[in-house]
């Protein structure tokens, strides 16, 4: 790799240029930021259906349930990353926005009027949205909590307090930006993932 700046720019500020294409100098800091934003959703995940899943086996689990769920929890990260995110959901916008009202947009303007189970399935859409987005944050916070109960089970009346604390502490420092909340949260799902790992 080598470091060229634009007549202008001051040594060491300008982009790093990889293969004829220059990239901005601050793209791991954007890696990390998107890891706290984009993937903390998925990353958390595992932390519940790790136990649910052992839970639902009925068994006390042993070293090859466990390590089966954890390559399953791996290979479905890597799939639904891969092949939805990727292949599909990254492809389907609408002017450069995504989401579910955006590709019911995209879906109506294939048409020369505009079917009604199209808008139908928007607003469906929409509603699993909000309800995922409502319920996801406390699960997974919950379920994190909840491992406090494993080292000190004294704290256990404590769980669902601190589980609440901490929901008001993110949804009160969301109004400061997702660039604000991505530098507090790369860091953190970054050194998750590694544990994960």
């Amino acid at each position: 790799m080598t470091q060229t700046t634009s007549p202008g720019t001051p040594a060491g500020a300008g982009a790093t240029e990889t293969a004829g294409h220059a990239m901005p100098a601050n793209v791991p800091i954007l890696i990390l930021g998107a890891l706290g934003v984009v993937y903390g959703d998925i990353g958390t995940s595992p932390l519940y259906a790790f136990r649910e899943a052992l839970h639902a086996s009925g068994a006390v689990p042993g070293t090859g349930e466990v390590v089966g769920l954890l390559s399953l929890i791996v290979w479905a990260l890597t799939i639904v990353v891969t092949v939805k995110y990727v292949t599909f959901v990254l492809r389907a916008d609408n002017k450069g926005e995504g989401g579910t009202l955006s590709l019911m947009t995209l879906a109506t303007n294939a048409f020369e009027k505009r079917p009604a189970w199209i808008i139908g399935l928007g607003i469906v859409g929409g509603a699993l949205f909000l309800g995922d987005a409502i319920i996801t944050p406390a699960i997974s916070v919950l379920s994190a909590v909840e491992g406090i109960e494993t080292v000190a089970p004294d704290l256990t009346p404590w769980v669902v307090p601190l589980t609440v604390l901490i929901l008001v502490g993110l949804f009160t420092v969301q109004r400061f930006g997702t660039a604000r909340v991505s530098s507090i949260f790369g860091p953190v799902m970054a050194v998750w993932f590694i544990v994960l790992g």
